[in-house]
Formats: C-alpha cells, sequence, structure tokens
C-alpha cells in the first residue's frame, strides 16, 4: 500500500497509508483524540471520520471544541430527533433540521399538534437509538434515484428540495438503521457518539420562511458530548430567562408592547423612560464634548429622496408602504442619513469646517416580519444613537481613532469591558474604487491596533458601499451583542454629489462615516436590563433611594427626605401604606431599588435614615446629609 504525507496542526508531516480514514488518522495521533472524534478537515475540507484520506494533505482532527465540531455533532442530532420522530410519528414528513448557533432544530409536517409532554417521549426514544450505537453511514445517489427514493416515502419537501439542485450536483444520503436524511453532512460515525440532549420547545414555522407555504413544527434542542455540559447549559437557560427583558420590563414597570398600537412599537414607562432620559443625557453631554454638532430630521421623506439615496432600490422591503400627499408620494424613514446628507448640502463647505459630526437621536422606523419580533431587542420602530461624519480623505484615519475611543469609552461607562471587534472588507459587489477601500480598510485596522482593541478580519463580509468595524460587547452571561459601528460609505457621497473645496480651491468628494454607539436605545435598553438582571447601577436606577417609615408616626419626616433628596438630584420614593415594614422592605427589594431608607423614631430624633444596600447588606443608621453626599458621588462617578 502506497504511502500519503499528512501534515498535523502542530506542522509535524506523518507517513501513513493511503486510503486511511479520520477515525484511524486520530487512533494514531492519540486515545483520547480517537475518542473525541467527530470529523476530519483535509486541505481544510470537512468530511467525515469513515471517508478514506488517498491523498497527502493537511488534516485536522475535529472535536467538539471547534466550530465545526458542535455543527457535526448538532446536526447529528437533529438527525437523531428526526428518526425518533418518525419512529413514534410515522406519518411525519421531514422538512429540514440544521444546526445553529446554539444546538439544533428540526422541521415536521404532522397533522397532530406536538405538546410538551411529546417532547418526553421523543428524548426517550432519542436514547434508545443512541445506545444500540447504530452506525451512521453516507451514501452517494443520483438525482432520479434520490427522487425516487422520496417520493416512495411520502417526502414530499426532501423531493422538492433535490428537484431544484442543479443537474449534475452531487447527491448525498446520510442512513442510520431504518432512518434516512438527504444531507450534505458530515456527520458522526454512530448514534452511540450523542450522549447528552435536551429538547428545549416547540415553535411554529413556515416551509421555507414563508406565509404563503403551510406552517410546520419545530422541535429546537441541545447536545452535548457530556452530562456535565449539559447540565451546564441547562442552568444557563434558566439563568437568561431569569434575566429575560421582557419578563423584567413587565415585573419593573419599564416598558410594554401591544398589539392594539401595532407589533414592534414600544411604550416607554414612566421608570423605562427615566432610564432612557438618563442615558440619553449622558450621550448628549458626551457628545458635547467630543465635538458633535446635534441635529434633528423629519420622520418621513419624499420619495424622490430615497430614490437618489438608493434605499427604494435596495432595502424597499424593509420600508412601511408609501403614503400620498398632496399627488406626491413620502415614505416613513428607514434611516437618517439622507436628511443629515442634506444637511451639509445645505451650502458649499470648506476643507477647513470638516470633519462635520452631525448627532442624532433619531427614531426610525422598518418593517420586520412579525415572526422575527422579540422584545426590544427586534422592533419597528426604534432610535438609533446615530452620528455621520463628513471627513476629508487625509483626515480620515484620524478621526476613526477617535471614534473608536468614544466608543470604547461609552460601552466602558455602562459597564461593558469585553468587546470584540470584526473588520469586514470588500465584497464581491461593491462601489468605490480600490484605493478608496483599501485606504478605509487601513484606518480601521490602524485605529483598533492604536486602542488596542483585539480584532478578527470578516473577508469579504463589507457592505457594498465600504468597509466597517462591527463592535460586540460580551455581556454577564458570556454572552455577544451587536453594538457599535462604524461604516464607510462611498455610494451616498457619490449619489449626492457631495463636495468640499480643498486647500487647491478645487472639488472633492467627503469621506462619509455612518456611526453608531449603542446601536438603537430600544435594543440596548434592552441588553442593559439582561446584563444587570434588571438591578441597574445607582446612576441608571429610574429609583435610586426609596423611604419606609415604620409607622404613620414617622409619615410627614419620611416624606421630608424624599424631598430633600429629589431637591438634592437623587431619584427617590416614598412608600406611605400604612403596611408592616418588613413588607415593605421586601416589596422594594423586588423592585431592585439600590437604597432601601428605613426611618422610625430613632432615625426622626437623629436626623438620620436606617441604610440598607440592594441586596441586604445593613449599612446601619446615617445622618442624611452623609448619605446624600455618598449617593452623589456615586452618581458622579456613574456607579
Amino acid at each position: 500500500m502506497s504511502e500519503i504525507q499528512l501534515r498535523l496542526p502542530d506542522g509535524q508531516d506523518k507517513s501513513m497509508p493511503s486510503g486511511i480514514t479520520g477515525q484511524e488518522v486520530a487512533e494514531k495521533i492519540g486515545s483520547r483524540l480517537a475518542k473525541d472524534a467527530l470529523a476530519i478537515k483535509v486541505d481544510g475540507q470537512l468530511q467525515d471520520l469513515t471517508i478514506p484520506v488517498e491523498r497527502s494533505a493537511a488534516v485536522e482532527i475535529v472535536t467538539f471544541s471547534a466550530p465545526e465540531g458542535r455543527e457535526t455533532y448538532w446536526h447529528s442530532t437533529s438527525h437523531l430527533m428526526a428518526h425518533a420522530v418518525k419512529q413514534l410519528f410515522p406519518q411525519a414528513r421531514l422538512a429540514i433540521g440544521p444546526a445553529i448557533e446554539e444546538g439544533f432544530y428540526y422541521d415536521f409536517d404532522l397533522e397532530r399538534t406536538l405538546t410538551p409532554e411529546d417532547l418526553v417521549k421523543i428524548e426517550k426514544k432519542m436514547a434508545e437509538l443512541a445506545k444500540a450505537g447504530t452506525p451512521i453511514t453516507r451514501k452517494s445517489i443520483s438525482r432520479a434515484d434520490a427522487l425516487s427514493f422520496f417520493h416512495n416515502k411520502g417526502e414530499t419537501y426532501k423531493a422538492e428540495l433535490i428537484s431544484e439542485l442543479p443537474e449534475g450536483e452531487a447527491i448525498t444520503i446520510y442512513e442510520q438503521g431504518d432512518f434516512a436524511d438527504l444531507c450534505r453532512g458530515p456527520h458522526v460515525s454512530s448514534t452511540a457518539k450523542i450522549k447528552a440532549f435536551k429538547l428545549l420547545s416547540i415553535a411554529g414555522a413556515y416551509w421555507r420562511g414563508s406565509e404563503k407555504n403551510k406552517m410546520l413544527q419545530r422541535i429546537y434542542g441541545i447536545s452535548f458530548p457530556a452530562k456535565e455540559a449539559l447540565d451546564a447549559y441547562l442552568a444557563r437557560l434558566e439563568e437568561i430567562k431569569r434575566r429575560d427583558h421582557r419578563k423584567l420590563g413587565k415585573d419593573l414597570d419599564l416598558f410594554s408592547l401591544s398589539d392594539e398600537v401595532g407589533g414592534g412599537l414600544v411604550l416607554w414607562h414612566p421608570r423605562g423612560a427615566l432610564i432612557r432620559k438618563t442615558i440619553e443625557d449622558f450621550w448628549r453631554d458626551e457628545h458635547m464634548k467630543s465635538g458633535y454638532d446635534f441635529v434633528y430630521s423629519p420622520h418621513v421623506g419624499r420619495a424622490t429622496l430615497w430614490e437618489t439615496s438608493g434605499h427604494l432600490g435596495f432595502y424597499r422591503e424593509n420600508m412601511y408602504s408609501s403614503m400620498e400627499v398632496e399627488g406626491q408620494e413620502f415614505y416613513v424613514k428607514p434611516m437618517n442619513c439622507p436628511f443629515h446628507i442634506m444637511t451639509y448640502k445645505n451650502k458649499l463647505r470648506s476643507y477647513r469646517e470638516l470633519p462635520l459630526r452631525y448627532a442624532e437621536l433619531g427614531t426610525v422606523y422598518r418593517f420586520e416580519r412579525s415572526g422575527v419580533l422579540h422584545g426590544l431587542l427586534r422592533v419597528r420602530g426604534f432610535t438609533q444613537d446615530d452620528a455621520h461624519i463628513f471627513v476629508a480623505p487625509e483626515d480620515m484615519e484620524t478621526e476613526v481613532i477617535r471614534v473608536l475611543e468614544f466608543v470604547v469609552k461609552m460601552l466602558r461607562t455602562f459597564g461593558f469591558e469585553d468587546f470584540k471587534a470584526y473588520i469586514a472588507t470588500r465584497p464581491e459587489k461593491s462601489v468605490g474604487d480600490n484605493t478608496m477601500w483599501e485606504q478605509a480598510t487601513q484606518a480601521l485596522k490602524v485605529a483598533a491596533d492604536k486602542i488596542n482593541l483585539g480584532y478578527e478580519m470578516d473577508e469579504g463580509g463589507g457592505a457594498f458601499y465600504g468597509p466597517k468595524i462591527d463592535i460586540k460587547i460580551k455581556d454577564a452571561l458570556g454572552r455577544l451583542w451587536q453594538c457599535s459601528t462604524v461604516q464607510f460609505d462611498f455610494n451616498e457621497p457619490e449619489r449626492f454629489g457631495m463636495s468640499f473645496i480643498g486647500v487647491d480651491n478645487q472639488a472633492h468628494r467627503p469621506y462619509m462615516i455612518h456611526r453608531a454607539l449603542l446601536g438603537s436605545i430600544e435594543r440596548f435598553f434592552g441588553m442593559l436590563i439582561e446584563h444587570y438582571a434588571g438591578a441597574f447601577p445607582v446612576w441608571l436606577a429610574p429609583v435610586q433611594a426609596k423611604v419606609l417609615s415604620i409607622t404613620d408616626n414617622q409619615l410627614d419626616y419620611a416624606k421630608g427626605v424624599r424631598d430633600r433628596l429629589r431637591a438634592e438630584g437623587i431619584r427617590a420614593e416614598l412608600d406611605p401604606r400604612s403596611e408592616k415594614i418588613g413588607f415593605k422592605i421586601r416589596e422594594a427589594a423586588m423592585e431592585k431599588v439600590p437604597y432601601i431608607l428605613v426611618v422610625g423614631d430613632k432615625e426622626v430624633q437623629q436626623n438620620a435614615v436606617a441604610v440598607r444596600e440592594r441586596g441586604g447588606k445593613d449599612l446601619g443608621a446615617m445622618p442624611i446629609a452623609e448619605f446624600i453626599d455618598k449617593m452623589q458621588k456615586e452618581i458622579r462617578e456613574k456607579r
């Protein structure tokens, strides 16, 4: 048997027999790796462990620790689940069952509505199938044979997918016992590899995402190679549920959404609005310090404006329908940028004026499908913390550094310290010359390096009109959230004919930078709620201190304490009810108030308050003036 050379990830070359399988490669490297192996990469191409390697190549054994390993494992578990469903409900027809960011799902066409009790039965059947250790095998099949195979099984959704594949495209089927599914793979080698799993929920999903098609039943699940990892994941899910901004928003009376108002349109309640005001006041103060000018723009604009900007050509499906006014067509705005451009174009600009930085907390409206709306995180009307910077090409790099420093400062103030940045480069379809793209991309890299912001390259991931850097923040649960973005735009300055007069007294095109620090106020607020589990830091809390009288005898004094705190800029409330003090303390704790101030006869005599921190720590009696100093210091320092 001929020998081939396989290069391992550590750079070593190993001579191995031609035709060796991925599993055998793993066994030659080490027994632990062989046990954990899920797939193999051959010259970067992912494939099953059972496929022979017949040429010299760079190889890498893939385990669950790698993204490709998790995808392979979860996709294989989705097949295991579908196998169990088919055994329990033979009349079910299979749609699709991919791995997703965390776990997997499978869509089924089943006349009977599945229940949570059914999930328990399906899990039990999955455990039986996994324990049986059935080999999972891959089979290539012709298009005609594949169509015949699935038609004979009544699997009309699979047949539909096959019929749309190009002639001559390779088709593969994965089989495990009496179950077969259309799939490119790869998959684990045996059902025995699938150890710990949990089916999480049932949802409705239209076939191919179209409301014109039949509603299917989607089962979501998760799986891990070890029960301990599954238990940890499920505990994390419970913590996520506890922090869910929709539940906390209701419990803390921060906001609501109403079908009568319209899906994805947020009603800000007084306490939520107070937090929003605090965020916006800070945002405005910091922008003033950073050399931005504030602008305001209309909520609607003529169709001709959106035609010039390109939104009607590229973005119409995400815009609300037009309205006719006096024979002219208008649209509610999906973005603020065309208005900022028109403000810039209101007069001739000189290089001496640049950079111009226009900032606006502008509310925009975008049509999102009802199925994707999600609390504050995906809405139809939202306020962008928007800014557009118009800069001369030679000053671009300095300006990007300035913007990224501003981003990091803002996010850290709100309690986020862990960031991941992604620089997205020129896609295949784009506008603007190569020199502009290269200069702008280099400016993003230099700026990120300058402020020690680690980044990954997203090759080809930029918008068609310019490169960008996206910054994701990690919350208290380790989840990444898309937040800030700095986006170059070579398209709109051209479309609107923007210019400035340079040093040479000639007209030049400015560079335009779209910039958002928080993203949208709504989404950022939802993130903050979940990050802090509703227990906001003092400077953001809607109620910073709550005054509780032990009996009605101290009520006048308690009112005076509240009024004095308010006069000093502290958001204070009073609980005047004739309830037991223990009950009032528990209620205030449920509201996640940072400080509870109890006043009895002793505090009245001493002109003091008994201070309890959120979490139950008793700080004892404190003169009112001392407590005010303490609060003002925490608010001033954004704690």
